[in-house]
């Protein structure tokens, strides 16, 4: 490998926007470097198969604004493939990689450093993910365009639900962490916003709706796609190669609704916009974020530090390593559910705020993380 200039550049888990964007930085600053750029189509499938695209400035052009990934993605695990490491690190050779910009969440970037941990393979991170639980960066491109759909649902739902004088309940994205739902319960005005972080209180939200319906004729409940129920999963709930449960079978929006009508005999109607937040035009934020996290990922491959993500510190976009970016998931911090209990008038049921003068309110430049499971 080493002699060659041509570098691939892989998306996986779901796809997200920002990744096009992420894509077109890093070609044109590869190009620049005097490097060949070649896409590793539908993740690492892709690298499993040495299945490709051809990535030119000319090519990519024209992502400037589109949301998706030109060169698809898939949920494959390598490492859950009879010879899956051996083909990925065969297809290094064959298609004479000096490099591999890997552009994923956890699950993507997992594989990434593990192959750099027990392979040496010269591999660069990008992080995308629209839920932002990577512990390494204060945020992740995908997530203000996520949150951004999801706030204007909000706004819609409200307008229709002041009409029939309804509890609306909106289901948003969010595995692990409820980062997608907080905030778009705190800008969307929710009265009750609904965590993995914290189990659902039946009684506090039942007792929010009816109070928010008393005094303005509608009601808003957010909720993530992962909040615990008080009920018991499923033992047979089919897993992904990642070992993470495909959530779309549980439809957790239409169970609180059915919950919410019951316990407050209020009429509730649920939408889940799902995929709808992964489609169409990355915000601004996004497009430059990913603009910027390609081009630096082009910077470490030609500096040769591989085993590294780009992640966003503060405004600076700096290298860390893939072990550190992926050993932790960040979740919802106590700091954040006091600013959500005292904006939803939730009882307050954490402990008091650790927070200390000095320390960032939003907890999300040093947010605490809970190890992965």
């Amino acid at each position: 490998m080493p002699g060659t200039r041509r570098v691939g550049m892989l998306t996986g888990g779901g796809d997200c926007p920002g990744l096009n964007q992420a894509i077109r930085g890093a070609v044109y600053k590869l190009e620049a470097l005097g490097y060949e750029c070649v896409g590793i189509e539908e993740g690492w499938k892709g690298m499993i198969g040495a299945k490709t695209t051809p990535l030119t400035r000319d090519i990519v052009e024209e992502l400037a604004s589109r949301g998706g990934t030109m060169v698809g993605t898939s949920r494959t695990n390598p490492f859950k493939k009879d010879g899956g490491p051996a083909a990925v690190l065969k297809t290094f050779k064959k298609l004479k990689l000096s490099a591999l910009i890997a552009m994923g969440g956890e699950d993507t970037l997992g594989v990434a450093a593990r192959l750099f941990r027990e392979h040496a393979a010269p591999v660069v991170g990008v992080p995308k993910t629209m839920d932002n639980d990577l512990s390494a960066t204060d945020f992740t491109f995908g997530f203000d365009t996520a949150v951004s759909v999801s706030m204007d649902a909000a706004a819609r739902l409200i307008d229709t639900g002041r009409s029939h004088r309804r509890c609306m309940v909106l289901e948003v994205m969010g595995r692990h962490a409820g980062w997608v739902a907080l905030y778009t319960g705190i800008a969307a005005g929710a009265d009750y916003v609904g965590l993995p972080e914290r189990k659902v209180d039946i009684k506090e939200m039942a007792s929010a709706v009816k109070a928010a319906v008393a005094r303005k004729k509608v009601a808003l409940v957010v909720v993530s796609e992962a909040v615990e129920l008080r009920t018991e999963r499923k033992k047979d709930e089919p897993l992904d190669e990642f070992g993470h449960m495909l959530l779309q079978e549980r439809e957790v929006g239409e169970q609180i609704a059915e919950i919410i009508q019951k316990e407050t005999d209020i009429e509730t109607r649920h939408a889940t916009i799902g995929h709808i937040q992964r489609g169409g035009h990355p915000t601004l934020f996004d497009r430059i974020l990913a603009t910027r996290a390609g081009i630096r990922a082009a910077e470490l491959v030609h500096e040769r530090r591989y085993g590294q993500m780009v992640a966003l510190r503060g405004n600076d976009i700096v290298p860390v390593s893939l072990d550190e970016a992926t050993a932790k998931l960040k979740t919802v911090t106590p700091e954040w559910l006091s600013i959500l209990d005292t904006l939803c008038r939730n009882p307050v049921r954490q402990r008091p705020s650790r927070w200390r003068p000095g320390r960032s309110a939003s907890g999300l430049d040093r947010a605490p993380v809970r190890e992965k499971a």
